[in-house]
């Protein structure tokens, strides 16, 4: 038996909602076979004094191997990368490996407000990360970050911070609009023509791994053989239901619900 194969290269979230479990999760929901790369755990609590534990470039480094090695890989997305060597380091790796579907999510806060990638290690995802990804993921507080604007307020404004983060290199730019309007709009852009995606918007603050489960759906898409905008259109739908469905433990932000489309909207 064969079944498409995804990896991804991102932080590790202990409450289970976003990062590498979301990304497995998603891979699971979306039938590919999932790995993963940890590049950090985070595991914010009360009672500790840190949170944030970031993995050694060695270790890193070891986990892609094994799972190309022992696996291999049709589709690679990243998510939280953190700082400066570690862009470097997996821009190396994924220039090196053979398959070019690559998906970028530029993590930078997480939803209970961590910061999740230095300062200096923008112009580093700028310059060796964008170049050679099918495909980044960035919202709309993201996108302002790289681009240094104040803020994105509307869906022009949307179509003019894609054209602008195309200019760094990716195949596809995918800004996600969230809960800028009264729909769920996203814009995609490929160099020529300008696509927008629409969902209802869900009137809830339980969206925390949202964006980490749309990219891995779009990763799972694509590790499938699915076409970028048939993959981007698949997983507006996947992280709709999850959301729509979300989960609420009564302890601030909830989670989006991984097997709600499965189990909500394809009976």
């Amino acid at each position: 038996m064969s079944i498409p194969r995804a990896l991804t290269i991102a932080g590790s979230a202990a409450q289970g909602s976003a990062g590498i479990q979301a990304d497995l999760k998603t891979f699971q929901e979306r039938d590919v076979y999932g790995m993963a790369a940890i590049t950090a755990v985070v595991a914010n609590n009360s009672i500790t004094n840190k949170g944030i534990f970031i993995h050694s470039l060695e270790e890193i480094e070891a986990q892609f191997h094994a799972a190309i090695e022992h696996v291999g890989v049709d589709a690679i997305k990243t998510g939280m990368l953190f700082s400066e060597e570690i862009i470097k380091l997996v821009s190396k790796l994924l220039n090196r490996c053979s398959t070019k579907k690559v998906i970028v999510d530029p993590v930078m806060i997480g939803k209970m407000g961590s910061q999740l990638l230095h300062n200096d290690a923008i112009e580093t995802m700028k310059e060796h990360l964008f170049p050679i990804a099918t495909i980044i993921t960035p919202n709309l507080h993201e996108a302002a970050k790289i681009l240094g604007k104040k803020e994105i307020r509307t869906v022009v404004d949307m179509k003019d911070a894609a054209k602008a983060l195309y200019q760094f290199g990716p195949k596809y730019v995918l800004m996600k609009g969230g809960a800028l309007t009264e729909e769920a709009i996203d814009v995609l852009y490929d160099g020529q023509s300008l696509m927008e995606f629409k969902t209802e918007r869900i009137d809830t603050i339980h969206t925390s791994g949202a964006g980490c489960s749309y990219s891995a759906a779009i990763a799972a898409e694509l590790a499938k053989g699915e076409t970028v905008i048939d993959a981007v259109n698949i997983g507006k739908q996947y992280v709709y239901a999850a959301i729509k469905y979300a989960l609420s433990f009564e302890k601030g932000i909830g989670s989006t619900y991984h097997a709600a489309l499965r189990k909500h909207e394809q009976q």
